[in-house]
């Protein structure tokens, strides 16, 4: 007999996903609810058209509020209402070039959007586990070829790197201070570079890739030399999902996780576009090899093995199945394919492999 997965650990559980409008959390609502979840989702609309939220009807799956994190007066009524088991926290600004444009806002969102969250969970008797999402960028970045661990120090060049590390310590601040004396399990899940099916952000690799190829114009690329740690959005999920039941079932597991692929599977930007060039099957893209634009990291890996060993996370695809399921994604859905059916096909394959 074939065990469900996470031993059905989620149906009918209350879950609350700040973000669910977003691209992860987009993907993050669907799979939580095809294992029976009953899902509470609070965000702003979503920011981007098209986008997966509305393409995949994500509204129908959950208890829907359009609701600013920065407002702590409607996020804690809010919190009082739902009375959520488990929390999965992605509402962010989560663009580092946007983040220059805008430091402030990215500022309140980011730092002062998880404290009013957490503060707000202060007085919910009924949550267990929160999954705090942050981001790679959080390191203090040197560049230099190591893989950055949980315990390394935090920093950030850029306001939305900055932003994050400064939520982090908000995070461990709340973990040490408020949470754990309850027996709140408060973990941080630490990944970048996600892509997949149904993004449509600007200043991300795929999407603009798929914008300009869709139309026929060149990509230009930035920073082709850029080295990432690359992975399909259900990687990452599959690793949140997993922190939330183990440190829901072993609350002493809160703390930091990092999640992605194994660090010699890094790859440059001029790498990921060439594999992507062949499973899009046609398209034109422009090197700029002085790096243009306000200061991105141009190296950045991460070491796994703590999620590995404590959660037994894995990576189930390798970075040529990510791009061909992406790209195969992007090219169904612009042919006339439902964007839902091709998100439910790409989580059975996944869960497959599992």
């Amino acid at each position: 007999m074939v065990m469900p997965l996470f031993n059905d650990f989620f149906r009918g559980r209350r879950v609350l996903i700040t973000g669910h409008t977003g691209f992860k959390g987009s993907w993050l609502t669907l799979w939580l609810h095809r294992l029976g979840a009953k899902i509470t989702g609070v965000s702003l609309d979503p920011i981007t058209k098209p986008n997966l939220f509305t393409l995949a009807g994500i509204e129908a799956m959950c208890e829907h509020y359009v609701c600013d994190i920065r407002d702590p007066v409607a996020l804690a009524a809010l919190l009082q209402t739902e009375k959520p088991e488990i929390v999965f926290h992605l509402a962010a600004q989560p663009l580092v070039r946007a983040s220059y444009h805008n430091p402030l806002d990215t500022f309140s969102t980011n730092i002062m959007g998880s404290a009013h969250l957490l503060d707000a969970l202060r007085s919910v008797d009924s949550v267990k586990t929160v999954v705090m999402v942050t981001t790679d960028k959080v390191y203090h970045n040197q560049e230099w070829l190591y893989p950055y661990r949980e315990q390394d120090r935090l920093g950030g060049f850029d306001p939305y790197s900055a932003s994050k590390a400064a939520s982090e310590l908000v995070i461990d601040c709340y973990r040490k201070c408020f949470l754990a004396e309850r027996g709140v399990a408060l973990t941080t899940a630490r990944a970048g570079n996600v892509i997949g099916g149904g993004d449509w952000s600007k200043d991300r690799l795929v999407p603009d890739a798929v914008c300009a190829w869709q139309k026929q114009q060149p990509l230009e690329i930035r920073r082709p030399e850029a080295v990432r740690p690359w992975q399909h959005v259900l990687e990452p999920l599959f690793g949140y999902m997993q922190l939330a039941q183990k440190s829901y079932q072993k609350p002493e597991l809160a703390g930091a996780y990092n999640f992605g692929p194994h660090a010699h599977e890094a790859a440059t930007v001029r790498n990921v576009i060439s594999m992507a060039l062949q499973f899009y099957g046609s398209g034109e893209v422009i090197c700029h090899e002085v790096p243009e634009g306000p200061h991105e990291a141009g190296l950045l890996m991460l070491d796994t093995s703590k999620s590995r060993s404590l959660l037994k996370t894995q990576s189930c695809w390798s970075l040529a199945e990510t791009l061909d399921r992406t790209f195969s994604w992007y090219r169904s859905e612009h042919q006339g394919q439902a964007a839902l059916a091709l998100c439910v096909s790409d989580i059975e394959a996944y869960e497959a492999l599992l």
